[in-house]
């Protein structure tokens, strides 16, 4: 099957989106599917182009047997609101263009966030007389709200009747939560063509792996017990609860926050833990995403963190994924909602409230002082990954595109029902397609 599919990130780039559309489409071409992503030139999330790379009007490369088109978009670094809606707005226009001249595929889909990719997917199809698939990422634009970042407006309503009509108008949609989906369903939209299809980790890339102690050492973490958040440091994050805690646990000795990644707050984040003296908090800059089983090697307990607002509630952090692969405890500081129960269901890890330094603190000197505990944490974690592995939502996703190509989207979920409901029989270290 011929796909073309529009996402704003791709890899070079290392966020949660850049890496699914990846990851899953490496598994695509692997069956045989003739794969073209639009995109923006890599710049994420500094707003400076990635070594290599050019800030064209149109580029293309081949990637791990996919063709991979690049169109110049307005280019910012990932904070300020009005800015990045620039460069949202600008993505959704050259890649709408580009795709104008690339071959007819038989299925387009876009995927959130960012919103107005789906904006430019859905119009691309409708020019293209193709049907179009709505990858639900994210509730947009109430998580934009839930973060403070807008208030309730004249404009804001109207981009939530934008959003409502391209749910109606897509052929079928995949949204990333259960929660989105009773979210769109108790929205007026029809529950048939809305299929659940979960994040998930690549079992080719993380597995359980032996502490990288070079790299231990160049970060002072050498002999220390390690509570890792590997991800972007964001509004939606809520990470100054983290250096709360860490400010808590300044008498523990040898326990130690390891703080990785990119994002809006993170240098906000430096500042006001130098403020207050946190020598035990560590933060790495991002790393490129083979360094990234590496990384999660240094830590001992990985920690998954959300804002404490409801919305938040209904996210499912990618992070538990790949933490499950490399047989890591889970600490999870968030809404109680669908993460919490996945944790929960398959054992893998302890939940405290958001917003809640104290408890916090206490489950890491819990999980530090029971070896027991983090062992059995860590057994039922790494046996859950392969429930959530990218096999599995690859199959899922591609039932989905199937399922709107042959005009079928109204029955997408039930077809992906069918795929989720068996194990993914993927080998843990096999070579990387492409």
């Amino acid at each position: 099957m011929r796909i073309l599919f529009l996402t704003e990130n791709f890899p070079p780039e290392t966020n949660a989106a850049a890496t699914r559309v990846f990851e899953r489409a490496c598994y695509w071409v692997e069956a045989g599917h003739d794969v073209t992503v639009l995109t923006c030139a890599p710049n994420f999330p500094e707003g400076r182009l990635f070594p290599g790379y050019r800030h064209r009007w149109h580029q293309a490369e081949t990637m791990a047997g996919m063709r991979v088109v690049r169109v110049k978009s307005f280019i910012t670094a990932n904070e300020g609101v009005v800015l990045r809606t620039l460069d949202f707005l600008s993505f959704m226009v050259t890649g709408f263009v580009a795709g104008l001249f690339e071959k007819r595929p038989e299925v387009i889909a876009a995927t959130s966030p960012q919103f107005f990719a789906a904006v430019g997917g859905w119009a691309l199809a409708a020019c293209r007389r193709r049907p179009f698939v709505f990858e639900l990422g994210d509730l947009w634009p109430a998580s934009i709200v839930a973060v403070g970042a807008m208030k309730d407006s004249a404009l804001l309503r109207l981009m939530e009747r934008l959003e409502l009509f391209l749910y109606r108008r897509s052929a079928a949609i995949a949204a990333l939560t259960g929660a989105f989906k009773a979210n769109l369903v108790g929205r007026g939209i029809a529950p048939g063509k809305i299929a659940v299809v979960r994040n998930g980790v690549d079992l080719r890339r993380y597995a359980p792996a032996p502490r990288d102690e070079a790299l231990a050492a160049e970060w002072g973490l050498a002999g220390c017990f390690t509570v890792g958040y590997v991800g972007t440091h964001g509004m939606a994050h809520g990470l100054d609860n983290v250096l709360a805690a860490a400010e808590l646990l300044r008498g523990d000795a040898g326990i130690r926050f390891l703080l990785v990644g990119p994002g809006a707050a993170r240098g906000a984040l430096i500042a006001e833990a130098k403020r207050r003296g946190l020598d035990n908090v560590i933060f790495m800059p991002p790393q490129p995403k083979e360094r990234m089983p590496a990384v999660w090697s240094l830590c001992d307990v990985a920690l998954i963190h959300l804002r404490d607002d409801p919305v938040f509630a209904e996210v499912i952090p990618s992070k538990i994924f790949e933490a499950m692969a490399m047989g890591l405890p889970l600490l999870l500081a968030l809404p109680a909602g669908e993460a919490t129960g996945i944790v929960e269901t398959d054992g893998a890890g302890l939940a405290v409230p958001p917003a809640d330094p104290a408890a916090l603190a206490n489950a890491v000197r819990r999980l530090l002082q029971d070896a027991p505990l983090r062992r059995s944490l860590a057994a039922a974690s790494l046996a859950a990954a392969p429930r959530h592995s990218r096999a599995v939502q690859a199959a899922a996703m591609m039932a989905v595109l199937q399922a709107a190509a042959a005009g079928d989207g109204a029955v997408a979920a039930q077809r992906v029902e069918t795929i989720a409901a068996a194990p993914a029989d993927m080998p843990r270290h096999a070579a990387r397609p492409g």
